[in-house]
């Protein structure tokens, strides 16, 4: 992911030399080729970052683009912290490589389970019938049509069952995630008084945190920097609530672009009525900004 960018831009190629000289890691071995690494959230986490950033800032480079909003879901709140100059780069990717494996450790590989469920206007109190007596959450609101449960594996199971048994189950469709830990669920908690040290030790500029959506609050951060830290280290167990944090984007009128190496936010934008636009290499951004105004 990102290769074509680091072959193109200079501003892309800065990116993945400042975040492998952060971590001491060769991040363009890591990005750019199969890696077995890939499948630990430890190393996946500052390889999408850092990704995300160095085609952020081609962009920026080759097209002139700017934006006055950022958003992201949940590890794409770090991005959108960078792209507006709260966090510096290589502090971020260190942040997020600490995150990926404190939650990896959070909780035994195989005691977990996440589950998206997935219905034209879901019912909130069907969920949460579901989840009673449950070791489960809805760990991430993404949209009208899907919410993603977390929680204990048989407990997950379980409410799995539930789902399938009840009247909307007909309505219904339910798809167990390939993740390593159940994130997004107080099973995380344990972990947050080490992450809150690890915050601590960053670089901190909050003159742009009202441009970020905070994924704990679902509205926009402030510029308190003690009261962001602890949403972001809230945020490690607490629901993402992606659906507020898009009405907050677009509640004027607004362009969107998602930019990263995949587009998996496009339909939840959609499910709102809002249209996206997605650059995931350098011949979609040369299609979507090349003939046209790049603000955002």
């Amino acid at each position: 992911m990102g290769r074509d960018f680091d072959g193109r831009f200079d501003a892309s190629r800065r990116v993945y030399d400042e975040a492998s000289e952060a971590l001491a890691l060769d991040m363009r071995r890591l990005c750019f080729a199969p890696d077995s690494r890939l499948a630990l959230t430890e190393y996946v986490q500052p390889a999408i970052l850092a990704t995300e950033i160095a085609m952020l800032r081609g962009l920026a480079e080759a097209f002139g683009m700017t934006a006055q909003r950022f958003g992201g879901h949940s590890l794409g709140e770090y991005t959108g912290l960078v792209a507006a100059g709260v966090i510096p780069l290589g502090d971020a990717v260190r942040i997020v490589r600490e995150r990926g494996r404190l939650m990896q450790e959070a909780v035994p590989v195989g005691r977990g389970r996440m589950v998206a469920v997935i219905g034209q206007s879901l019912d909130g109190s069907v969920i949460e019938r579901a989840l009673e007596g449950l070791t489960v959450t809805v760990a991430n609101d993404n949209s009208p049509d899907q919410v993603v449960l977390s929680g204990l594996g048989d407990d997950v199971r379980a409410a799995e069952r539930r789902l399938a048994e009840g009247a909307a189950g007909a309505f219904l469709r339910l798809v167990p995630l390939d993740v390593s830990a159940p994130f997004h669920s107080p099973l995380m908690a344990p972990i947050e008084p080490a992450f809150a040290a690890v915050l601590a030790s960053a670089r901190w500029d909050t003159t742009n945190a009202p441009r970020v959506t905070s994924n704990l609050t679902g509205g926009f951060h402030d510029r308190d920097l003690a009261a962001l830290r602890r949403r972001l280290v809230r945020q490690i167990s607490g629901t993402v609530r992606w659906r507020n944090n898009m009405l907050a984007l677009t509640d004027r009128p607004t362009r969107v672009l998602e930019i990263g190496p995949g587009r998996p936010l496009r339909g939840f934008f959609k499910a709102i009525g809002v249209s996206v636009e997605s650059i995931t290499d350098v011949r979609s951004a040369e299609r979507v900004l090349a003939a046209e105004g790049t603000a955002a």
